[in-house]
């Protein structure tokens, strides 16, 4: 859905509806302006240097872009992009790749915020380009899972783990955005770029965390199984006798296997909280959204990207294996593409 269509008090409607009713947070699409004005390259770049950080404001259903240049070594190494709000915004981390027909940037990979305690309550999303398979969880497959069944929803909760398209970046200039997502208001953020060299028993144990999620989803599809076969079984049988007796063992499971996940998931946390040089650095860069200075053109961002030849200054990109976020349509050579660059 593109917020963006609606005024204020339409749009709150409808977050009230979603979150009250349904139970589950509201999906957003990327409001069309953006799109467009990536597909024409036309947006202003804001300069994020490995290594430090940038804080702003950006409006509702618009976007901050920022130009990463990423060296050969780092490229090697692993690159971390991470977003934070410590007002607890809603928004979006997004990764744009140039496009070789019309010069302008299509949305590639897209990370909604989702609420996280690390000391303190925050909001926070990021991408892992670690040379090694990372995951979201996407709390909207997960929660549709879970309405499904409700008396199972537990079992759900996992289900929403889904492997991230891109594993790894090469070196050149990489364009990312923050992208207001808050219904009536304007979304607070950090925005850091990294090199996970510094962060290698991080990025271990980030391996290490989401491979014992892997296999906690499949003993929960094994304990669901379980757990719908004592449902199943008929009172007057022996099955049904020898199913009450288990019903003890099964409950104090269920409380068990809950509190791990928990526990599972909030290490996941931590971990993705460790990648960043916020709280160790004394040269991060901070910025504000209405500050001119730090903003470029695209094609003044290309000619001061240092040491690049054409070819590396394009992202790379595996066009074939991964999809566009376009309203979840390819629209590249499409109609619509057109009729959004008209």
């Amino acid at each position: 859905m593109d917020l963006s269509k609606f005024g204020t008090v339409h749009t709150m409607t409808l977050a009230a509806l979603f979150s009250s009713k349904l139970g589950f947070p509201m999906k957003t699409t990327i409001s069309a302006n953006v799109l467009k004005d990536a597909l024409r390259g036309t947006f202003t770049i804001r300069p994020l240097t490995i290594g430090t950080s940038v804080s702003g404001k950006v409006e509702k259903q618009c976007a901050h872009f920022f130009g990463v240049t990423i060296l050969e070594e780092q490229a090697q190494a692993g690159i971390v992009v991470r977003v934070t709000s410590a007002a607890q915004s809603k928004f979006k981390i997004l990764y744009f790749e140039q496009d070789a027909i019309n010069g302008g940037y299509d949305l590639s990979l897209q990370e909604d915020s989702d609420m996280i305690t690390t000391g303190k309550v925050v909001t926070s999303a990021g991408m892992y380009f670690l040379h090694f398979q990372v995951y979201r969880l996407d709390s909207t497959v997960t929660a549709l899972a879970m309405a499904k069944d409700l008396k199972a929803a537990y079992f759900k909760r996992l289900e929403g783990l889904q492997p991230c398209e891109v594993s790894e970046l090469k070196a050149g200039t990489h364009i990312f955005a923050v992208y207001g997502d808050h219904f009536s208001k304007t979304t607070s953020y950090t925005i850091e770029a990294l090199c996970a060299k510094t962060f290698e028993d991080t990025s271990e144990k980030l391996k290490e965390i989401e491979s014992q999620i892997l296999r906690k989803r499949i003993e929960l599809r094994q304990f669901e199984t379980a757990y719908r076969n004592l449902q199943n079984a008929q009172s007057e049988t022996e099955e049904y006798r020898n199913a009450v007796a288990r019903y003890q063992e099964f409950h104090i499971r269920y409380r068990h296997e809950n509190q791990t996940v928990n526990e599972l998931l909030k290490q996941r946390d931590n971990i993705h909280s460790s990648f960043t040089t916020i709280a160790s650095s004394g040269n991060n860069i901070t910025g504000s959204s209405s500050s001119s200075s730090s903003k470029v053109t695209v094609e003044e961002f290309k000619a001061q990207s240092p040491g690049e030849d054409a070819a590396a200054s394009i992202p790379y990109s595996d066009k074939s294996s991964k999809k566009k976020w376009y309203f979840n349509l390819n629209l590249k050579n499409s109609d619509l593409t057109k009729r959004l660059l008209e």
